[in-house]
Parts: C-alpha cells; sequence; structure tokens
C-alpha cells in the first residue's frame, strides 16, 4: 500500500518540473493538489468503510441471538473504527506528502499519532460501554456495581494513554516517564483521590454485597431515602421517594452508616412497630360486674372466662381477702386490652402469623404508659403497608374506650375553653 501511495501523491511535482517550473512553485503547487487529493481519498475511504463496517456490524447483529453485537452497534463501534481506518490512511500517506518538509512532517505525524491513540482508547471504550450494558441486561449482574469497574479499567488506560502521549510528544523515555510518574506519586494520589476511595468502596460494596442497584437505602446524613439507580467510581445516585435524586460520593458507602431495605423485601413481612401513650391514671383492676360486661366482647369473652376462673381458684385456694383489689391476683384493663390487641391481630388477614406477633408495654414516661404493637404484614408494598397499618391502628384506637383507658394527648385550646371551673 505504501509503494501505491508513494507513485500516485509523488508524481506532480516530478511533472510540474519538466514543464518548466521553478522548484519553489512546482514543490508548493503539489503540496496543495497533494493536500487536495489526500482530502477527497480520505473521505471516500471513510465513507467506503464506514458503510461496510457499519452494514456487515448491522446484518451479523441481526442474525445472531446475543445482544452484546447489537450494543456494539448502537455504541457506535464500526463507525470509530472507520474513523480509525481513515486516520492510518492519512497516517501513510503525510510522510509522502510532506517528504520535502521535514520539520512539518514530523509535526503532523506526532499529531495524527496522537489521535490515533486516542481513536484507539475511544474503540475501546465503547467496546466496554456495551459490554456493560449486555451485563446490566443479565440478573446476575444488574444489580452489580458494572459502571465502577469499567470507569477504572478505562481510568488505568487513560494513564497508560497520556504517558504514551506524553513520551512521544516530548520524546521522553517511557522508562524515565513512569520514574517520574512514581516521583510525582503523592501528588497523584491527592489529585486522584475521590477516585481511589471510589474505587476502593467499590470493591467493598461488590464483594461484601452491601448495595446493589434497585436497593432501597436510607442515609439519613445525605437526606437520602429511595432507590439505588445508579453506582459508579465517584458516585451513587439514589432517587428518593419524592422524585428528587440525592448524589452522594461512593466512598461514604463505606465510611458512613447507612440503612438497606432489602432484607425486609426479601422477607415474608415488613415489620409494624409504633406505640400508644395510655394515661397512667386510667389504668386499674377490674371488677366482676365489669368483666362480665367486657365478656360481650367475642374475640376475649372466652379468655376472661378462663382467667376468671384461674384467679378465682387462686385467690380462694390462698384464703386472700379481697375486700380490697390490690390483695391477690386481678385483672386489670390495660392488660385485658392487650389481650384484646394480641386477638385482634391473630385474626387480622393481612398479618403475617409466623413471625413475631406481640403487644407489649415499653416503660413508663411522663406522658403514659407507651403500649406497642409488634408485627409483620405480609404484603410490602408501601401503599398497602400504609392502609394496613392505619387500618389496625383506627380498630385499636377506637377500642381503647370500651375498656375504660385513656390515650394521653396534649390539650389543644379547646380543652381549656371547654373546661368549667
Amino acid at each position: 500500500m505504501y509503494h501505491i501511495l508513494k507513485q500516485l501523491f509523488s508524481f506532480l511535482y516530478p511533472l510540474f518540473k519538466t514543464w518548466g517550473w521553478n522548484n519553489t512553485i512546482a514543490s508548493y503547487t503539489s503540496l496543495i493538489i497533494n493536500i487536495v487529493l489526500l482530502c477527497f481519498l480520505s473521505y471516500l475511504v471513510y465513507y467506503v468503510f464506514r458503510q461496510i463496517l457499519v452494514g456487515l456490524m448491522i446484518f451479523i447483529a441481526r442474525k445472531t441471538k446475543t445482544q452484546f453485537d447489537d450494543l456494539l452497534v448502537s455504541n457506535k463501534t464500526a463507525k470509530y473504527i472507520a474513523r480509525l481506518i481513515l486516520v492510518l490512511f492519512v497516517y501513510k500517506s503525510i510522510p509522502i506528502i510532506l517528504e520535502r518538509y521535514e520539520y512539518w512532517d514530523g509535526v503532523f505525524e506526532k499529531l495524527i499519532g496522537i489521535y490515533i491513540l486516542i481513536l484507539v482508547l475511544w474503540i475501546i471504550r465503547t467496546v466496554f460501554n456495551a459490554l456493560r450494558d449486555y451485563l446490566k441486561q443479565k440478573p446476575r449482574y444488574s444489580d452489580k456495581p458494572i459502571d465502577s469497574f469499567i470507569q477504572v479499567i478505562m481510568i488505568v488506560l487513560w494513564l497508560v494513554g497520556i504517558t504514551i502521549l506524553v513520551s512521544q510528544l516530548f520524546n521522553i523515555d517511557f522508562k524515565n516517564m513512569f520514574t517520574t510518574l512514581g516521583a510525582v506519586s503523592a501528588l497523584i494520589i491527592l489529585i486522584f483521590r475521590d477516585i481511589i476511595l471510589g474505587f476502593v468502596a467499590s470493591v467493598q460494596v461488590a464483594v461484601n454485597d452491601m448495595i446493589r442497584i434497585g436497593d432501597w437505602i436510607t442515609i439519613d446524613k445525605f437526606g437520602a431515602d429511595g432507590d439505588v439507580i445508579e453506582i459508579n467510581l465517584t458516585t451513587v445516585k439514589i432517587r428518593n421517594f419524592d422524585n428528587t435524586t440525592t448524589t452522594i460520593p461512593t466512598y461514604s458507602l463505606s465510611s458512613d452508616s447507612f440503612q438497606n431495605w432489602r432484607g425486609m423485601l426479601k422477607s415474608n413481612g415488613r415489620r409494624i412497630k409504633r406505640h400508644l401513650l395510655i394515661k397512667t391514671n386510667s389504668i386499674r383492676f377490674l371488677n366482676e360486674a365489669e368483666l362480665a360486661d367486657l365478656k360481650k366482647i367475642q374475640l376475649i369473652s372466652d379468655y376472661i372466662t378462663t382467667r376468671e376462673a384461674e384467679i378465682n381458684k387462686y385467690n380462694t385456694d390462698r384464703g386472700i381477702d379481697k375486700s380490697l383489689p390490690i390483695n391477690g391476683r386481678n385483672i386489670t384493663n390495660l392488660g385485658l386490652f392487650r389481650k384484646y390487641i394480641i386477638q385482634y391481630l391473630r385474626n387480622h388477614p393481612a398479618i403475617n402469623q409466623d413471625m413475631v406477633l406481640m403487644c407489649r408495654q415499653l416503660q413508663s414516661t411522663s406522658e403514659g404508659v407507651p403500649l406497642e404493637i409488634y408485627t409483620f404484614v405480609t404484603d410490602k408494598r408501601w401503599e398497602n403497608y400504609e392502609y394496613v397499618m392505619s387500618d389496625i391502628f383506627d380498630h385499636v384506637i377506637s377500642a381503647v374506650p370500651y375498656f375504660d383507658l385513656e390515650i394521653f394527648e396534649l390539650p389543644s385550646k379547646n380543652s381549656f375553653l371547654n373546661h368549667k371551673y
């Protein structure tokens, strides 16, 4: 090919000399004509190879079942390969055209060499982008931080490429170049601090399976609460539930604490952990008449009968004086209310009966006695979960007065206006 190009671009100067032109005019005229001819041939080469390569790649993509070649087409890999062929054609032609201009020959040779290096790296980038998109379609890799690994590989390649570029541009020995880079490694670490930390964090995230794309995470420090939509080398993007996007540094995943809700989504239930504050002065023992009235509540009717018989037998066997309710064993309205809540949850169709289910009393506070419901809803979807939880507490709050209990709440303006002194 070199000989063909040499014959194509070298015949003008001798031709002009035979016509009696002087050296300068013949040289510059042949140079201008050769440049125009080179531009035309370059466009022709680029057009032909682009049509052939793109058409061939599209044809192969349609015939094969794999999606990888389709992604190569969408990432325009063939287009950049055609452009590389064009630049190689120019690179071979320039020494012939500038044969009499040694200085400019060296300059253009270096510039084109740099462009070839950039194009090669760009082609590699399109291939890796296609590989990234291909792996994201696979269920096994769809939730992995593939972007981070691709970025690390490309950064390494770009660093090597820039090193080669500088060494060629300034005629520096490749070994000396790396020796110099080693000497300024501290400066490099300072400049690429976030990238290095992000890479380490990405490896930790992938190896320890800390976070995946699609996970619901909460990071209070950054005000993030939503689904992870992207993990790359330097940042993690989270789409919050209010449809805003929070971007956090990747290395913060390994340096700061965060809450990942994946375990809950994979489990058999979503937890309800909420309490009511019962006024302390409304808690008391129940007498027989009140117990008889509460037996009308079907969920605890059998429990009251059984429990009342056990307590009466206990007190009778021990000769306990029941003239005062505090003596012996008794049933309290709060204890009975707790049992009612448990029975209500046991009969609720949305509660997972195979997981923890309890109604417990927490440490008393200045605002009353916290009565906490701790159970799990089978439907983990947010809207349905909130509906079930609201439905449960609507019922429980409405049931409080039947046990002669009161819920604590701060007084409002109307409380004082309606009060009779």
